[in-house]
């Protein structure tokens, strides 16, 4: 089939101008593909999380080591998605690529956008996947960002990641849920 880009263009869903390379905070969720429920389980209001579930763990708190101008805030891993806030803290807009660093150039992302760091994400929770089980597509294609503009939002969203599992029954996620 050959592309045509009336029919074929994607609507990005990210703020049209907007640098997702800047200081800020950053409402993050992933999906994966088909909601399937990869993580493990929520029991009595708790994530229970599988070996599976450990590694999405992991490599989420792996992000400041890979983007060093990244920091973690509150996030959970559910049994189909992750929620997390990533703040950029180091704007990086005006840097240098020749700029020396302490850390190997193995270790640190060419692009410095939040759209990169949750592909390294993406990318390191897939390997394991591909590796360990028969499961090939992980994620959903894209992912859902809300930039965080005050602290009353900040709150609110933080709040929100920390009450996710309690509200599993009836999440939007949760193929198996009870519509309010």
């Amino acid at each position: 089939m050959r592309y045509e880009p009336e029919r074929h263009h994607r609507q990005s869903i990210r703020l049209k101008g907007y640098d997702y390379r800047q200081v800020g905070a950053y409402f993050i969720t992933i999906c994966t593909q088909e909601k399937a429920c990869l993580f493990g389980e929520v029991v009595n209001g708790e994530m229970k999380l599988n070996d599976a579930g450990r590694i999405v763990e992991h490599c989420w708190l792996e992000i400041p080591h890979h983007f060093p101008h990244a920091a973690l805030d509150a996030f959970v891993v559910m049994p189909n998605h992750v929620h997390g806030i990533i703040w950029i803290v180091v704007d990086i807009r005006n840097t240098s690529p020749s700029q020396p660093t302490l850390q190997s150039p193995a270790m640190r992302s060419p692009s410095k956008t939040i759209g990169s760091i949750v592909r390294g994400f993406k990318i390191g929770v897939t390997k394991w996947f591909r590796q360990n089980t028969d499961i090939y597509t992980v994620w959903q294609r894209n992912y859902y960002e809300h930039i965080i503009r005050n602290d009353k939002s900040l709150t609110r969203i933080r709040e929100y990641i920390a009450n996710n599992p309690q509200r599993w029954e009836s999440d939007r996620e949760n193929p198996l849920a009870t519509p309010k």
